[in-house]
């Protein structure tokens, strides 16, 4: 029978590591190391631990709020906390209020391929907002790479789509309503 001092001690451990985010090898055999970050989209990912993932790339990017009447919103940068899969989609959280740790996410991207957006129906289209016609409109940045990394990340952002879902109105204190899509057409009337 194994002792229940030592079964609990390694699950402290274990989540300790896991809450820390400090892991960033696995090992796959005695000598080989697998990376645990996606090193076309986040070369930096070493300098920045994994926290919960949502660090794999980190876009700012303005024109992403539905104007209020005054367009005051479309000058708001919205960061986009990205967790990058093993296919290179992505799911990005929003924060368009900063990024401090009382920062609060108003929605979420997902990003794909064209591969995938292409076999979607011509309904599910219309959510599809195209990354290469996209980008240069919000004036999207990589913040936390330098010219030379984020110069090759460009060419495989642009040839991806992302779908924009909101959970509530910029400046609620709390989500009222139903989440919403935000299309391009809202963006750019």
């Amino acid at each position: 029978m194994i002792n229940n001092t030592i079964v609990i001690s390694a699950a402290i451990i274990i989540a300790a590591i896991l809450v820390s985010g400090t892991v960033v090898y696995s090992t796959s055999s005695d000598t080989e190391m697998e990376k645990l970050y996606n090193e076309t989209l986040n070369p930096s990912q070493i300098e920045y631990e994994n926290h919960v993932g949502f660090n794999d790339l980190h876009i700012e990017a303005t024109n992403h709020i539905i104007p209020n009447g005054d367009d005051s919103n479309l000058n708001v940068i919205v960061h986009h906390q990205c967790k990058v899969y093993d296919d290179m989609s992505a799911a990005c959280l929003l924060f368009p209020t900063g990024m401090d740790d009382q920062a609060r996410p108003y929605g979420m991207e997902y990003v794909i391929g064209v591969d995938a957006y292409e076999g979607f129906s011509e309904e599910e289209k219309i959510f599809w907002h195209y990354h290469k016609t996209e980008l240069p409109k919000v004036n999207a940045a990589l913040p936390d790479l330098t010219p030379e990394e984020a110069e090759p990340l460009m060419p495989v952002l642009n040839e991806t789509y992302g779908k924009v879902v909101y959970f509530w109105q910029l400046g609620d204190e709390y989500p009222i309503g139903s989440p919403f899509v935000v299309t391009i057409e809202d963006l750019y009337k």
